[in-house]
């Protein structure tokens, strides 16, 4: 038994235990191990490889006699020849192995084993790592020893053409058996003579090794034997380059011995690293608490050179073990405490068979039909389900797409999730698709919705809500109107054109009923016709309000001494202001409503994930020309009311007009970059929300002062209170 390698065992023993206690790795589910020796022999690893996968005295392949547990890979492999005996049985089951040991040394390997992963790189890496090592120390002159079968002659016929394009000369090559039959002793010494003439006549003072543990034992037996008594002898120290396969290990027969000749050796290795709670694990191996593993008795004697007795076994024994050794204490070359890279490879190893039968648990698209079990069922799971695929990164899943990763192979990329409209249905897609106008992208990017056509209903709460207010604002429009008909021949109604001042109420109410024509789906009437209507119909009461001040100011100014204006004041003039103005809104709608009409569109853009139902402008300029007529109607009519706010008249309501149209302009400034900056029905609910506002100041600050006065102070509302003047 080799010994050293008992941590092998250790390291499987410990990755298994870690996987079963971790919930989030095979959750609910145990994973098991069964360990075999091959003893190196190709008879016994074929029949340890069926023993494995049929567990009966008698073997019936593709026949189960009764329930089985369920063998969903296998990890060995320390040799590569054992890997490949291995696999021509398992090849035949599609049951994966994962080699921990032997490294791939050409492409047709992999075609023709498909179902071997190994954990470790390929050797071509180490014969450039070599020629480089060379080059540096100017080591042109070199011995080669190599295992005597397929992957020794490999290396040899690679790397003798490489020494030969870097001007590096090989003085001998010698092929060393893994196994020798010490039973002929012909044949030993045979062996023994060609390894150890180079030591002693070759000029060269660096030498290549290539082969296994196994192979450096023999080659360490060869040489023992050899010249046992010269073994100290300069002319034995050479400078050794090691593969990654070689790890220095002895037998329990050779205990006693060393590795002088190789002191000083330059390996190459494998990446290994200490997992947390490795060191622990091992100092808690006793050998008397331990009764499953059957090769823990074994180790135990060879490793301290004592025996285990049964506990019924009365006998005394002067070298008896007291099962409280330290492993510690062991020389590296027996046992190592800290993880080798072979033991790392097997830990790694069946961290990549339990995620991948995690995987298969877990996937949706390559395994539904495992899914849809409550929990995963390996009696009926066929290991060739749970093969790890190879590749530079995992899949790209439904709903991202691959990314470039820049100064990398293109099997190389990143993942990143589709953008907003996007989405990407299958594995590893280059890129995401677009729904269609109509449809839109769910949340995780993997499927298209359709879209929900959206608009500003009278049944919904804000639709409900702005008709209430429309209503409430018309009514009291109409009281308004009501009160100030009834009180016709009172000075406070008859002063600044009483005709005006009716129209302006009128235009008022058609303002609150015009916001009306917003709500509800739209169609070809209402789109025809809203903004034309709302467009003519405010110009109304803006043009009302321009005329009442115009007529302040032209009153005060012709009652000046020399003035020419009085022919100017008069009902004419308020008249020819508001029908002008008006007409030359008409003319705009009329232009527009004859070119590029508004009508009923849908806007599929505004929103991600719904349909606007709305009404297109038709011509965005014709829209912007009567929003702008109007805006320009406000502003003079602000300008004007607000120079004549102070004139000294008690029957100028200029304070009043200007308050008004002050409020007016602001909410319509304020309109227009909200309208802008919103979407859908909210949109309509801005501009709704605009009419009612604008039109309720022009009620409220210019009205509710004269209501006052003739339905609460109807005393104040006389000839002689209204021509006081200031003092």
């Amino acid at each position: 038994m080799l010994i050293k390698f008992y941590q092998h065992v250790l390291a499987l023993v410990f990755a298994v235990d870690e996987i079963n206690q971790n919930p989030k790795i095979l959750r609910n589910v145990t994973l098991g191990f069964h360990i075999c020796d091959s003893y190196y022999s190709i008879q016994m690893t074929y029949r340890t490889t069926l023993h494995l996968l049929f567990q009966s005295s008698r073997y019936f392949p593709n026949y189960e006699c009764d329930i089985q547990k369920n063998v969903m890979a296998v990890i060995g492999g320390l040799s590569s020849d054992i890997s490949l005996h291995m696999t021509d049985i398992l090849s035949l089951y599609k049951i994966p192995q994962v080699a921990y040991g032997s490294f791939p040394q050409e492409e047709s390997n992999t075609r023709q084993f498909p179902s071997v992963y190994r954990m470790v790189p390929n050797e071509t890496q180490q014969y450039i790592g070599m020629i480089k090592l060379l080059q540096h120390f100017g080591w042109t002159w070199v011995g080669l020893f190599a295992v005597d079968d397929d992957s020794g002659g490999h290396f040899l016929q690679t790397l003798e053409p490489l020494f030969s394009q870097h001007r590096i000369c090989s003085e001998f090559t010698k092929r060393i058996p893994n196994q020798v039959n010490w039973d002929t002793f012909y044949e030993v010494y045979n062996i023994m003579s060609v390894i150890y003439l180079p030591f002693r006549d070759s000029k060269a003072n660096t030498f290549i090794f290539y082969g296994e543990s196994r192979t450096i034992i023999s080659l360490n037996d060869f040489l023992f034997l050899a010249d046992y008594s010269s073994k100290g002898n300069t002319y034995l120290r050479k400078v050794w380059i090691m593969t990654a396969q070689v790890d220095f290990a002895l037998t329990g027969t050779q205990r006693t011995w060393d590795f002088n000749v190789f002191q000083g050796a330059l390996s190459f290795r494998i990446h290994s690293n200490d997992p947390l709670g490795f060191h622990n694990f091992l100092q808690k191996i006793k050998p008397y608490r331990e009764q499953k593993d059957g090769f823990l008795k074994e180790f135990w004697e060879q490793a301290f050179d004592c025996s285990l007795l049964d506990h019924q076994n009365s006998e005394k024994d002067d070298t008896l073990c007291t099962g409280e050794e330290l492993l510690d204490s062991l020389p590296g070359h027996i046992f190592e405490m800290s993880m080798t890279g072979h033991s790392y490879s097997i830990y790694n190893a069946v961290y990549a068979v339990a995620y991948a039968l995690h995987a298969m648990h877990t996937s949706v698209s390559n395994h539904r039909e495992i899914l849809c079990r409550k929990r995963l069922d390996f009696h009926h799971l066929h290991p060739w389900q749970g093969i790890p695929i190879s590749a530079c990164n995992d899949y790209c899943h439904p709903g991202f797409q691959k990314k470039k990763k820049e100064g990398e192979k293109f099997c190389c990329y990143d993942c990143v999730p589709c953008p907003e409209g996007k989405i990407s249905n299958q594995q590893d897609m280059v890129d995401c698709i677009k729904c269609p106008e109509d449809q839109y992208s769910s949340k995780n990017k993997d499927g298209c919705i359709n879209k929900v056509i959206t608009f500003l209903s009278f049944e919904e709460p804000l639709g409900i809500s702005l008709v209430l207010l429309a209503v409430s604002f018309f009514l009291t429009t109409a009281f308004v109107l009501g009160v100030f008909i009834k009180n016709k021949d009172t000075p406070i109604v008859k002063a600044n054109n009483r005709n005006i001042t009716y129209t302006l109420l009128v235009s008022l109410l058609l303002c609150f009923l015009c916001s009306l024509l917003f709500l509800g789906k739209p169609n070809n009437v209402t789109c025809f016709i809203q903004q034309s209507a709302f467009g003519i119909i405010f110009s109304v009461p803006v043009s009302c309000v321009l005329a009442k001040t115009i007529t302040v100011v032209l009153a005060f100014m012709a009652t000046q001494p020399g003035s020419g204006l009085r022919k100017w004041v008069g009902k004419k003039l308020a008249n020819s202001i508001v029908l002008s103005c008006c007409l030359v809104q008409a003319g705009i709608c009329i232009i527009w409503l004859g070119s590029t009409p508004p009508f009923p569109d849908l806007d599929m853009y505004s929103m991600a994930d719904k349909i606007v139902a709305e009404c297109n402008e038709g011509s965005v300029v014709m829209f912007f020309i009567v929003q702008g007529y109007l805006g320009l109607l406000s502003l003079i009519s602000l300008a004007v009311a607000f120079f004549a706010r102070k004139l000294p008249d008690s029957f100028n309501e200029a304070k009043f007009i200007t308050f008004s149209m002050l409020i007016f302009c602001s909410v319509w400034m304020s309109f227009v970059p909200t309208y802008l900056s919103t979407k859908g029905k909210s949109m309509i609910a801005v501009e709704i929300f605009s009419i009612l506002a604008s039109s309720a100041a022009l009620l409220g600050c210019i009205f509710s002062p004269k209501c006052y006065i003739i339905v609460l102070r109807p005393e104040m509302n006389n000839r002689e209170h209204l021509i006081k003047r200031k003092n």
